[in-house]
């Protein structure tokens, strides 16, 4: 792993005239381990690398028997699975990407309702044709206004086949169109073992894999709007009236949708996020089970994810990752050594073994400066965390 140290000096000169110009160095390594005792990689940290406070062994994970499971903490930018995996069919999971892109198109903020849809005859087929077939959906009838927010709701609360396709051919013109967007977007978000054929997943040839579906769930839940929608347990439209969400265990604390899925071909599925916290900080835990095949499929896949994610959850810790007065330069001017430290504190998310770089910004100080004077900043990075510390000089510097 290459990681550069980033040290930014502006300015020249002593500000006396005759003095040597004052000169600094970093001694702060570019990468800390977290629970490595020697704090970072490289000499001359100083208390870069901190062990978890409360460190303890976490549970190992109990994969369900038959299907395929994955974990993933997006904030530290942990990932396991169960196995080996491959592409199987996914059922209304699907719509994770489905909503997706929709936002992605069409962005909503949190209380707007967005454009307003009418349902069209096509739309109103669409719902017929699920009913025949058994397919999950929404009454809807020719004619009706939607706004994106109520068919989001629809298709995620509800899991409506007919507002994925409603929406696939509000947002594309046509259902080929925006499967081709839902193929593009799984590239870009590195689903390696996914294609999808229809905006619903009932399809069967609409396929992904336990560790792919949490890659979009990732993404999917950064939108609070997205987030919001799916820990609802029940919406209300206007010709369906009030329906129940399917996806299970929604309401359950902690517990954030996000959506389930069942057919025939794909057995059934659930991709779950957990809110926690630990040291202050809040984070999401997500899992996702597929092709599970038993009584109360729903149920099964519900509580197998939810254990999943509550022990990928425990692993994750608070670490001080750097405390007030850490050094991370010096300063050598008259002869003297001036340290340069972090004033305040600063912890993040991780795991034991985890990898923060350490990044120093600073501008060069003239002869002169006071004691206390801010000098830069170090930013520490994991994964999705980034946090920013001023860095002020010790003493005078003459």
């Amino acid at each position: 792993m290459l990681v550069l140290l980033i040290v930014w000096l502006a300015g020249s000169g002593s500000g006396v005239a005759g003095l040597p110009k004052p000169i600094v160095r970093v001694t702060l390594a570019p990468v800390a381990i977290v629970g490595d005792p020697a704090g970072a990689q490289g000499a001359g940290s100083q208390g870069a690398g901190a062990a978890p406070a409360g460190a303890s062994t976490p549970p190992g994970y109990k994969w369900p028997s038959t299907g395929e499971a994955a974990v993933a903490v997006p904030e530290v930018g942990y990932r396991a699975q169960s196995g080996a995996e491959r592409p199987v069919p996914v059922a209304s999971m699907t719509k994770i990407m489905t909503a997706y892109v929709v936002l992605g198109d069409h962005p909503l903020a949190l209380g707007q309702q967005g454009p307003r849809v009418r349902i069209t005859a096509a739309d109103a087929s669409q719902f017929g044709v699920d009913t025949v077939t058994n397919q999950s959906n929404v009454a809807v009838k020719a004619g009706e206004v939607l706004t994106e927010r109520q068919m989001l709701e629809g298709l995620l609360v509800h899991s409506a086949n007919d507002l994925a396709y409603a929406l696939a051919v509000w947002d594309a013109g046509g259902i080929g169109a925006f499967v081709a967007k839902m193929n593009e977007t799984a590239k870009r978000l590195g689903m390696r073992h996914s294609h999808f054929a229809d905006a619903s997943g009932y399809s069967p040839s609409s396929r992904s894999t336990a560790a792919d579906l949490l890659r979009v769930a990732a993404a999917a839940m950064s939108d609070p709007v997205f987030s919001q929608i799916v820990s609802m347990t029940s919406v209300t439209l206007p010709v369906a009236g009030t329906v129940q969400s399917y996806t299970p265990l929604v309401g359950t604390t902690g517990v954030i949708g996000v959506k389930s899925g069942f057919t025939t071909a794909a057995g059934g599925g659930d991709v779950l996020a957990y809110r926690t916290s630990v040291g202050g900080h809040d984070f999401l835990a997500l899992a996702a089970v597929t092709s599970l095949r038993t009584w109360t499929v729903l149920g099964v896949a519900g509580k197998s994810a939810l254990a999943l994610a509550k022990a990928a959850a425990s692993r994750v810790e608070a670490v001080t990752i750097a405390r007030r007065g850490t050094v991370v330069a010096q300063v050598r001017a008259g002869g003297r050594t001036i340290p340069l430290s972090t004033s305040a504190a600063a912890s993040l998310l991780a795991l034991s073994g985890s990898r923060v770089r350490q990044v120093v910004h600073l501008r060069a100080p003239l002869v002169g400066t006071r004691k206390g004077t801010r000098l830069g900043a170090v930013v520490f990075v994991l994964a999705g965390e980034r946090v920013t510390v001023p860095v002020r000089a010790a003493a005078r510097i003459f």
